[in-house]
């Protein structure tokens, strides 16, 4: 949508809110309202646009403050349109004749409520948002789960959403927390970034701090493909991460009998036009192939590319089948990463024991967390469809205002338990 309906757009949804409230309103407080009104219709557009109209820092600037005030007009506007239900329900029961109610009262009280509960939503929102993310444990219970791999643990962060206000300073508290999880895998499940390699480079750079047995896996989300996909998985690949384009791992994990050093080994294997090959992993891996004495298992660790990937690159198109495509049956335990939670249909088509995803964010903030079912299959938490196991992240960043409110964010630790 270009600038102009935009903006007219966004006046009409604020003068609804000006016509319901201000009328109500004292003086002083009718024209403040006015004139944040105003304000809001003016700045919101830029929040969203300033990286393209503006050299930095007033991008930035301009992108917190329109960003702040979508937050704020978002709430005001639910709350005004809740204000009138409730006015009208009272309208009714007074127009009955059984109960008298105080129809000036509400009227005048409820406008000069709406904007400090939005104000105080708004704030404490803001607060929720900007905290570093609290860890959610979660058990996964595995029917047929080796030993070797009960404890296994998957750290996963998603739509962390890097952009005009997630910076350096906010990734590197969120690595510093997941390392302190010491996980077998660190799994990133898409929408890390919102803008062109060349504007975020130096702020995703923290990524290669992060600390975990296996490695970090990284899936493409619909925000890459946003801002650029195949250059952000080259840059993902330089900084060490393992991109997963509708492809596997074979992951060796366990511990040696007679020994305390754990056994860790990648093998990757080509199941996609995208994989690297496959990967020698020496006379210990050979060894273990011959010898059922030791407790090492293998699990597949797979990756997809965004459920709507094909829209932007044809050769991206989102396949689970393929993904697992060559990996050996020895490996009783499979497991995907794929950004949203809409393919957890083909992951279990296609035989997998366990999905992450995220996308949703648990729909960030009251109410639009209701409408995220009208297009994924689930929410947020460990779910399940059939025999396959689907974990939602509600992410661990933001996207859009600096807001959350009824759904925080989270790093998760995931841990396989025998079922």
């Amino acid at each position: 949508m270009t600038f102009h309906p935009l903006v007219f757009i966004l006046a009409l949804l604020h003068a609804f809110i000006g016509w319901r409230l201000a009328p109500e309103l004292a003086a002083p407080w009718a024209w403040v309202l006015g004139v944040s009104l105003v304000l809001s219709t003016c700045l919101m557009p830029l929040g969203l646009m300033g990286s393209r109209a503006f050299r930095q820092p007033w991008a930035d600037r301009l992108s917190w403050a329109g960003l702040l005030l979508m937050g704020l007009f978002s709430t005001a506007f639910v709350l005004t349109a809740l204000r009138d239900v409730g006015l009208l329900l009272a309208w009714g029961v007074d127009a009955t004749g059984l109960v008298t109610m105080p129809l000036d009262v509400l009227r005048r009280f409820s406008a000069q409520g709406v904007p400090l509960l939005a104000l105080a939503v708004t704030f404490s929102g803001f607060l929720n948002a900007r905290r570093t993310p609290a860890i959610v444990r979660v058990d996964v219970p595995i029917a047929g789960l080796p030993a070797a791999l009960h404890g296994f643990t998957l750290a996963q962060i998603s739509d962390v959403h890097v952009g005009p206000t997630i910076k350096h300073a906010y990734l590197a508290r969120i690595v510093a927390r997941v390392n302190t999880l010491g996980a077998d895998v660190v799994a990133i499940t898409g929408d890390l970034v919102d803008g062109k390699v060349a504007e975020l480079a130096a702020h995703v750079a923290p990524l290669t701090s992060l600390r975990s047995t296996h490695g970090t896996f990284f899936v493409t989300g619909n925000h890459e493909y946003y801002s650029g996909a195949h250059a952000w998985i080259i840059e993902l690949r330089r900084l060490g991460l393992t991109v997963l384009m509708n492809e596997h791992v074979v992951l060796h994990h366990g511990r040696l009998l007679g020994s305390d050093t754990n056994f860790a080994a990648v093998q990757r294997t080509a199941s996609s036009g995208g994989a690297n090959g496959s990967a020698s992993l020496g006379s210990d891996l050979k060894n273990l192939a011959q010898d059922d004495s030791q407790t090492v298992a293998a699990l597949v660790l797979a990756g997809v590319t965004d459920y709507t990937a094909h829209h932007f690159d044809p050769s991206h198109r989102s396949d689970p089948a393929l993904a697992l495509l060559g990996a050996p049956a020895s490996a009783l335990i499979r497991i995907l990463l794929a950004h949203q939670p809409r393919s957890a249909q083909a992951a279990h088509d296609a035989g997998f024991d366990l999905q992450l995803s995220g996308h949703t964010h648990g729909g960030q903030f009251w109410p639009w967390n209701l409408f995220v079912p009208m297009q994924q299959p689930f929410t947020a938490g460990l779910n399940k469809l059939h025999s396959l196991w689907v974990y939602t992240s509600r992410g661990t960043g933001y996207w859009g205002p600096p807001k959350r409110f009824g759904a925080p964010s989270e790093i998760t630790a995931l841990r396989l338990v025998a079922a």
